[in-house]
């Protein structure tokens, strides 16, 4: 590796010289001549800095830890990571990731390693939207939760989506093409918070339009895979008052609503206009016709992560912790249709 000393035999000055201008201290105490020779030799024989001895004496290493729990094997989860890097590194940080895979098990440890690099801040990335346990973390280490609320809400700032406000425009974009029969595909039970969140703003939507909720019409699930909607959904649309309009809790609920509807003899959007909820590329815009769905702002809440732990580190951003809402685009596609009597 080029060190110090080797820059400064290249160019003939000291390694204290050469010290200055590679940390931009050098106005006024190095010849200007001087000092771009140096900065052209450095360059040419590849000059790396040393971070770590920087950081000891800086005490600033400029890297953050980001533990998450699976998100990097997700492929639309992984914009998360996307926003984190790419809004670190504009900052001049380095985001270091390690990812648990879902084992719950290597969390302390995974945190005890990113620690031991001196990381400046810490983000916890979640694979949904859930409570996220603090790890130990010293107190002087700042931590964002990234999709997701602390279970400790005075000890970290957090980002989660608007799961209410993107059910809401889901719901009012139907409710405008003239349905009324909106039905609403959901997961039941505790384990997502997202369920609550768009079940209040399907319900809230409908109150705005003056439309009478149905429980008829809301059909609840044990979970958001598609395997398990399929029959539930074959039901639900067989009926003779199914809704002329279907509201799902994911993208891959709404993709066996389509294996239902071809399966039923029946058309998207012309006999069920159907929007779904995460914007799964890989569904969304395969299906045919495109799935109208509203998206996860998962690289937008990255970013927004990683700009406020830089700016604790920096002391821009001061006061108690911050619980962050970013906003759900609605994304139209081709599956819905205005509805006629």
């Amino acid at each position: 590796m080029i060190t110090l000393k080797d820059l400064a035999a290249a160019v003939g000055v000291s390694a204290s010289a050469v010290s200055l201008v590679l940390n931009d201290r050098d106005e006024g105490r190095v010849n200007a001549d001087t000092a771009r020779r140096i900065r052209a030799v450095a360059a040419e024989m590849g000059y790396i800095p040393n971070v770590l001895a920087r950081g000891l004496r800086t005490r600033r290493t400029h890297t953050i830890g980001l533990l998450s729990d699976g998100v990097a094997s997700i492929p639309f989860a992984g914009r998360m990571l996307e926003g984190v890097q790419t809004s670190a590194w504009d900052a001049g940080y380095l985001a270091m990731l390690i990812d648990t895979a879902n084992r719950p098990e290597l969390v302390a440890q995974s945190t005890k390693s990113l620690l031991q690099r001196d990381i400046e801040a810490m983000i916890l990335a979640a694979e949904y939207h859930r409570v996220v346990p603090l790890p130990p973390i010293p107190p002087t280490i700042p931590v964002v939760i990234l999709n997701g609320i602390p279970d400790d809400p005075a000890a970290a700032d957090s980002v989660v989506p608007d799961e209410a406000g993107g059910a809401s425009a889901a719901v009012r974009h139907l409710l405008e093409a003239g349905h009324t029969r909106i039905g609403f595909c959901t997961v039941s039970g505790d384990r997502f918070i997202a369920s609550k969140l768009r079940f209040e703003g399907y319900r809230a939507a409908l109150r705005e339009h003056a439309v009478e909720y149905d429980a008829e019409l809301v059909l609840e699930l044990a979970d958001p895979s598609t395997a398990n909607a399929v029959e539930p959904l074959r039901e639900f649309l067989s009926s003779a008052r199914r809704p002329s309009a279907l509201f799902c809790f994911s993208d891959q609920i709404a993709f066996a609503a389509y294996q239902v509807c071809a399966d039923l003899g029946l058309s998207i959007p012309g006999d069920l206009s159907v929007i779904g909820f995460d914007d799964q590329e890989f569904i969304a815009e395969a299906l045919r016709p495109g799935l109208t769905t509203v998206q996860l702002p998962h690289r937008e809440m990255g970013a927004w992560a990683a700009k406020r732990a830089v700016d604790r580190i920096h002391g821009s951003a001061i006061g108690p912790p911050q619980s962050a809402q970013i906003r759900c685009p609605l994304i139209i596609r081709g599956s819905v249709t205005p509805h006629t009597s």
